[in-house]
């Protein structure tokens, strides 16, 4: 046997840069405060906690295929029809599975410049070629897209808001860029930070995909609902493509106790309302502050912020994280997603947002405190 004799991946997969999830873990004595992955600083609501550990009498039953429950729930809360929902792993199995059913080798599909890292990879895998669109100033550009569409053209991811800049699209642009998109392109609004933004002109994209055969909309519990290490989403979407993706997903894609888990913090409105309320408050309140430092602060809606670090402010973003693990305190590295001298922060509550304006005054002024 040769030693070229052996299974071969699917054009694109070997393109794919792995994905490299925010720091848990660094080294030293200080006490670790995690801001790297847009965990809300809240946790999960009591009723889901109790409604996930109740699911431990029964660990030997395979749980409800169809998650009619928590289906049930999602159509409850937004006055969507159950059958046009689909639960899966987190939003990011519902995106590859949109895309292991919509694109293939010698397709094209397009996302925005710093956009979500996991759409290239979805798109790779299938063996279709990714295309980015530019943004202006760190939002999505309708025009940029609209331009990028070809024949080959096959699907355009949208994050609105997006991570990690923050930024997003109010609903008129993205009506406009569903109408300049041919019919036969499938629009994928992925809105897992819907519930943190505020703003009277952004709507998730749920009456889009009500108006349109052609749009759907991915949300996740992974964030406001604090459930991420259950690995929990939901795309809304028209009848053939909710009968698509059931056709191709796994048959038990979701555990029972993330299904009880998602029913329970649907339910637990005033949780999320908390949630929203404590992130609001902390995100204008540290983006401001930071701003007075001389950084510049991407405007977010998210449940986070992206601050820029010029070398003439003080030093690099590399600079900038290394002095802050060293203090124990861990944000986002985004030069992966083409933005090295960014690093980017979850909102915590107060107290962490103050040991993190301390300790980034300390970075900057060289010692100086803030009140």
């Amino acid at each position: 046997m040769s030693g070229t004799d052996r299974p071969t991946a699917q054009p694109g997969i070997g393109e794919i840069e792995i994905y490299v999830p925010g720091k848990s873990k660094v080294a030293g004595s200080a006490p670790v405060l995690k801001l790297s992955s847009n965990e809300t600083p809240l946790g999960a609501s009591p009723k889901a906690r109790a409604a996930f550990m109740a699911q431990a009498e029964n660990m030997e039953r395979y749980p409800d295929g169809t998650a009619l429950d928590l289906r049930r729930a999602i159509a409850e809360r937004y006055g969507l029809d159950k059958d046009a929902i689909v639960c899966g792993a987190g939003s990011d199995e519902l995106l590859n599975l949109l895309a292991n059913a919509y694109l293939g080798v010698g397709d094209e599909a397009i996302y925005t410049e710093h956009g979500f890292l996991v759409y290239e990879i979805a798109i790779r895998a299938n063996g279709a070629t990714p295309v980015i669109a530019a943004e202006t100033r760190f939002r999505a550009d309708v025009d940029a897209i609209l331009a990028c569409v070809t024949p080959k053209t096959r699907m355009v991811f949208l994050a609105n808001p997006n991570n990690p800049t923050g930024t997003y699209l109010p609903f008129e642009e993205v009506k406009r860029l569903r109408d300049g998109l041919p019919d036969t392109i499938l629009l994928v609004l992925d809105a897992a930070y819907a519930e943190y933004v505020s703003q009277n002109d952004y709507e998730a994209g749920m009456a889009l995909v009500s108006e349109t055969n052609n749009t759907v909309m991915t949300r996740t519990f992974s964030k406001i609902y604090g459930l991420a290490a259950l690995r929990l989403g939901w795309v809304y979407c028209p009848a053939d493509v909710a009968d698509t993706l059931n056709r191709i997903r796994g048959p038990f894609n979701i555990s029972s106790s993330a299904i009880a888990a998602g029913v329970a913090a649907m339910a637990d409105q005033a949780h999320i309302e908390q949630a929203a309320a404590l992130n609001s408050k902390g995100l204008a309140w540290m983006s401001e502050k930071l701003t007075g430092l001389g950084l510049e602060v991407t405007p977010s809606v998210g449940n986070f912020i992206l601050v820029h670090f010029p070398e003439t402010k003080g030093g690099t973003a590399a600079e900038a994280d290394a002095f802050l693990n060293a203090q124990g305190i861990i944000l986002r590295q985004v030069g992966s997603y083409g933005l090295p001298d960014c690093l980017r922060m979850t909102i915590g509550t107060m107290d962490d947002n103050q040991r993190v304006l301390a300790a980034i005054t300390e970075f900057m002024t060289g010692g100086s405190e803030t009140e």
